[in-house]
């Protein structure tokens, strides 16, 4: 009898914390982000020797591995609505810049292979050395650049940039240099502009709505859907390097207005006391 009231007690409690653990946002948030880095993690493990042996250093790869790790969006929660298709799908060789937010960020590249020919990602040196993901992703043709050495940084975009050229690529990267948290979009740095004039290749601006229901400070990740807008290319032929600030500033500007417009779609979706929107109208 005593035996079977410390079973029927112990059950209980088991219960008991698997419904505080079901409605505890900072569980869900931990959990949410560990699935995500092993998931990745462990997909990385696993396309490490394919990509050495076939076509290491090319991002084909990325693409061939993007399917399998597009699932880590359903392991997550979250859901993705991709526009612009229309440009996004012409094989042209082109510079993407796009807004920086969350680790997150990757999940939404990984649904862009899917409509694009070839993405190169340009990343910090730093992530190569986060193996398993850093070495799969050298093997996939991420191009690495050294942000403190400015001059061996510029030799490396220029070898990604002869190869956008060469081979119709879309090179990607994130012209604010770091993640940022707030609503709004950072300065920009030059250094994918000056590659855009250098090639004379156009500029894809891509911007991705705010993460509503992931706030790393408050511990929660209710899951949720990102808009990731792809706008039309802006050209460059003609220009000098002369006109990089201007350049800058003119897809900023554009990128700006697409973040909002998005922003106010979802938020007009979306109850006032929705968590995600208590303390987000900072945009300083």
């Amino acid at each position: 009898m005593l035996a079977a009231l410390l079973w029927a007690a112990g059950a209980f409690a088991v219960l008991g914390l698997f419904d505080h653990l079901l409605f505890n946002h900072w569980f869900h948030f931990n959990w949410r982000t560990l699935v995500f880095y092993i998931y990745v993690s462990f997909c990385s493990l696993l396309a490490i020797p394919f990509f050495a042996i076939f076509n290491p250093g090319n991002c084909i790869n990325s693409k061939r591995i993007s399917y399998v790790l597009r699932l880590a969006s359903y392991l997550v929660g979250i859901e993705w609505e991709i526009r612009g298709l229309e440009t996004l799908g012409q094989r042209r060789g082109c510079v993407a810049v796009a807004n920086h937010q969350s680790s997150f960020d990757i999940l939404g590249m990984f649904w862009f292979w899917q409509w694009s020919y070839r993405i190169a990602a340009v990343a910090k040196k730093e992530i190569f050395y986060a193996w398993p993901f850093g070495l799969a992703a050298w093997l996939a043709g991420v191009v690495f650049i050294d942000r403190i050495n400015s001059e061996r940084a510029r030799g490396q975009l220029a070898h990604a940039a002869r190869l956008m050229a060469k081979d119709n690529v879309k090179l990607w990267l994130f012209p604010e240099g770091t993640r940022n948290k707030r609503r709004c979009l950072m300065p920009f740095k030059k250094g994918a502009f000056h590659v855009a004039i250098a090639c004379q290749a156009p500029i894809m601006p891509v911007v991705y709505s705010p993460y509503y229901f992931v706030n790393p400070h408050n511990k929660y990740h209710t899951g949720g859907k990102v808009i990731v807008t792809v706008l039309p290319f802006i050209e460059t032929a003609g220009l000098t390097l002369d006109d990089v600030d201007e350049l800058k500033e003119k897809v900023r500007q554009q990128m700006i207005e697409a973040y909002e417009k998005i922003a106010a779609e979802m938020e007009a979706q979306m109850p006032a006391d929705h968590p995600g929107l208590v303390g987000f109208d900072d945009k300083n």
